[in-house]
């Protein structure tokens, strides 16, 4: 008779191998990196980059900017609202078309202050910051679409 061929049982009585204890690593930790200032729809920390991972672990096609609740959301640009509600996923959501094929997406909102059809200029309160959408944290996500396809936002804005 074959008998199968399996590590001896630890000591324990468990009949389970020993597992070695994983060596231990040391994380670098530093603080999140501020955004905000011009052309920035709000100053907050950085909680996921355009191409980087949103705290679920989707990939990021925006940015996600931390910020207390309620913090005003500005306009990054001239425009006219063309949408402003409840979208599954992204929460309270608002949308500026800005010509010239480029939109603006401000998403996870508290409240909408604008709706559409309203023409806002750059720097205008369009919505206050939330957590919409099933955000666990209170922040704004932010995209920047050209032709209706993400595109990376640092062009328009600016780390400070």
């Amino acid at each position: 008779a074959r008998r199968d061929s399996a590590p001896p049982a630890a000591a324990t009585g468990t009949g389970r191998s020993p597992v070695p204890d994983a060596p231990r690593v040391a994380v670098a930790r530093s603080a999140p990196v501020q955004v905000g200032g011009l052309s920035w729809p709000l100053t907050g920390s950085l909680l996921a980059g355009y191409g980087g991972r949103m705290p679920d672990g989707r990939s990021s096609s925006g940015v996600l900017v931390a910020a207390s609740a309620g913090t005003p959301v500005r306009a990054v640009a001239e425009g006219t609202v063309v949408f402003a509600e409840w979208m599954t996923g992204y929460g309270l959501i608002l949308i500026i078309d800005h010509g010239n094929g480029y939109m603006s997406l401000y998403a996870h909102n508290d409240s909408l202050l604008k709706g559409p059809g309203d023409r806002v200029a750059r720097g205008d309160a369009v919505s206050t910051v939330g957590t919409s959408g099933g955000q666990g944290t209170a922040a704004l996500y932010f995209e920047l679409r050209r032709d209706g396809k993400p595109v990376d936002p640092n062009a328009w804005l600016q780390k400070r």
